[in-house]
C-alpha cells in the first residue's frame, strides 16, 4: 500500500470520527429524564394502565344510570299457542272466525313484527354499584401512584446510565494514562537490557503489561458504548443514532436525619400511597360483597307494538316494579364477603411490610451514601500515597535500585487507586440518587 493512499485512509477515518462526534445529539441530564419520561416504553404501559383504571370508573358509574334498550323481533309460527297469542298481541282476534276448534288447534302461520323500547331504572341495590365506583377510583388512584413510582426508578436508571457514561470515560482516561506508563516501562527496561542492569524477561514482563493495559481500554471503550446504548434505550432512541452526554452530575444530600427521612417517606413514598389505594379498594369490594346480602328494587318501563308487518301497530305498555332478595344461596355469599376480607387483611399485610421495608430502604440508602462521601476522601488520600510511591520506585528503578516487580506492582497500586476514585464518585451520584428514589421525592429538579 502506497504512504499516499495510507495517508489518504487515515485522514478519511479521522473525517468520519469528527463527523459522527460533532453531530452526535448532546444531552444534560435532565433533558435525558425529559425524553426517558416521554418515550420510554414502561411508562407507555404505565400510562395504559391509568387509562383503563379510569374506564373501570366510568364503567362502574355508568350502572348507576337507567338503560334504554331497543329492539325488533320478527317472528312467523303456526303453533296453536303462539299463533293465537301473536294474533291477539296484534288485536286482530276475530270471536266469529278464531274460537273454532279448526281455528285454535290448526291455525295458519301468522308473521309478527314486535318494536319494543324498554327502560330499565335501578332504584336500589344496597350499594353495590357505589361500591363498585369507589373500588374502581381506589384503583385509578393506585395506578397514579404506581406511575409515580415507575418515574422515580426511571429517573435513577437514566442517571446511572448517565453517570455511567462519564464514569467509563474516566477509566478510559485512566487506561490510556496506563499505557502511556507501559511503553514507558518498555523503554526504559529495553534502554536497561542494553546497559546491563536489566535482564531479558524484565522487558518481556514489562511488554506483557503493556498488552494487559491494551485489554483494559479495550473494555472501557465497551463499558462507553454499553453505557451511551443503555442511555439510549431508556429514552426509547435507536441505536443507530448518535448520542453524546453533558456535564456529569452529583445530586446533593437528602437533608434529615434517618428518623425524620423514614418518617417523610411514609408520607411521601408513591407505592405507599399505591398499596394504601389498592387497600381502600379492597374495603369497597367487601361492601360491595355485602351488598349481595340486601335486597334489589328495580323499576321496568316497557313500550311494544306488534303489527303482521313492520309498522307500529298495536300499541301497548308495561311498567313494573321488582323487589329481589336471596334469601338463601347456600352460603354463596357469606363466601365471598370471607373472601373479600381475606384480600383486604392480606393487602393490610403487605403494607405493614412495605412501610418497614421502605423505612430499612431509607436507613440503608442514607448510609451508604454518607458512606461514599467518606470514601472519597479516602480514596483521593490513598491516590496521593499511591502516586508517591511509583514515582519513587521508578526512579530507584531507573537507577538499577528497584526490580521491574516491584514497578509493576506500584503502577498497579497506583491504577487501582485511580479506579477507586472513580468508582467512589459513581457510587456517591447512585447512592444519593438512591436514598431520595427511597424517600419518594426523586426527580430532575431535585438531582
Amino acid at each position: 500500500m502506497s504512504s499516499l493512499l495510507l495517508r489518504q485512509l487515515v485522514l478519511a477515518g479521522v473525517i468520519a470520527v469528527v463527523s459522527t462526534a460533532s453531530w452526535a445529539e448532546k444531552l444534560e441530564f435532565k433533558q435525558c429524564v425529559t425524553a426517558a419520561l416521554a418515550q420510554n416504553p414502561d411508562l407507555t404501559i404505565s400510562r395504559a394502565q391509568i387509562e383503563q383504571a379510569e374506564a373501570a370508573v366510568r364503567q362502574a358509574a355508568g350502572n348507576k344510570l337507567p338503560r334504554v334498550n331497543l329492539s325488533l323481533t320478527a317472528t312467523r309460527s303456526n303453533d296453536a299457542l303462539n299463533a293465537f297469542g301473536l294474533k291477539l298481541g296484534q288485536q286482530r282476534v276475530n270471536p266469529a272466525t278464531d274460537f273454532g276448534p279448526v281455528a285454535l288447534n290448526h291455525p295458519d302461520a301468522i308473521n309478527n313484527f314486535n318494536s319494543r323500547i324498554e327502560l330499565l331504572v335501578p332504584v336500589y341495590n344496597g350499594g353495590m354499584v357505589q361500591s363498585y365506583v369507589d373500588t374502581a377510583r381506589a384503583h385509578v388512584r393506585a395506578a397514579q401512584s404506581g406511575d409515580e413510582v415507575a418515574r422515580q426508578q426511571l429517573a435513577k436508571h437514566v442517571l446511572m446510565a448517565y453517570q455511567g457514561v462519564h464514569t467509563a470515560r474516566a477509566y478510559i482516561k485512566l487506561a490510556e494514562e496506563g499505557r502511556a506508563a507501559a511503553e514507558e516501562y518498555v523503554r526504559i527496561s529495553d534502554k536497561l537490557l542494553r546497559q546491563g542492569m536489566v535482564v531479558k524477561s524484565d522487558v518481556l514482563s514489562a511488554k506483557v503489561n503493556l498488552e494487559d493495559i491494551k485489554v483494559k481500554l479495550v473494555e472501557a471503550k465497551n463499558a462507553e458504548a454499553a453505557a451511551l446504548d443503555q442511555l439510549a434505550l431508556l429514552m426509547g432512541k435507536s441505536l443507530d443514532e448518535p448520542l453524546d452526554v453533558g456535564e456529569p452530575v452529583v445530586p446533593a444530600l437528602l437533608a434529615g436525619s434517618a428518623a425524620d427521612l423514614r418518617a417523610q417517606a411514609l408520607n411521601e413514598h408513591a407505592g405507599l400511597r399505591a398499596l394504601r389505594n389498592q387497600l381502600e379498594g379492597a374495603g369497597a369490594q367487601v361492601g360491595a360483597a355485602r351488598a349481595g346480602k340486601k335486597p334489589q328494587f328495580n323499576v321496568m318501563l316497557r313500550q311494544d307494538w306488534n303489527d303482521k308487518n313492520l309498522g307500529l301497530e298495536a300499541s301497548s305498555y308495561t311498567v313494573a316494579g321488582v323487589l329481589s332478595w336471596a334469601a338463601f344461596d347456600g352460603g354463596v355469599n357469606n363466601a365471598t364477603i370471607d373472601r373479600a376480607q381475606a384480600a383486604r387483611a392480606e393487602l393490610a399485610a403487605k403494607l405493614r411490610q412495605a412501610e418497614e421495608g421502605i423505612g430499612y430502604q431509607v436507613t440503608d440508602a442514607r448510609r451508604k451514601a454518607l458512606e461514599a462521601f467518606d470514601k472519597i476522601g479516602a480514596r483521593e488520600a490513598g491516590l496521593e500515597q499511591a502516586r508517591e510511591a511509583q514515582r519513587l520506585i521508578k526512579k530507584r528503578y531507573e537507577n538499577g535500585m528497584a526490580t521491574l516487580i516491584e514497578l509493576l506492582g506500584a503502577q498497579a497500586q497506583l491504577d487501582k487507586a485511580n479506579a477507586d476514585l472513580v468508582a467512589a464518585r459513581y457510587e456517591l451520584a447512585v447512592n444519593r440518587a438512591e436514598l431520595k428514589r427511597a424517600v419518594g421525592v426523586l426527580s430532575s429538579e431535585q438531582i
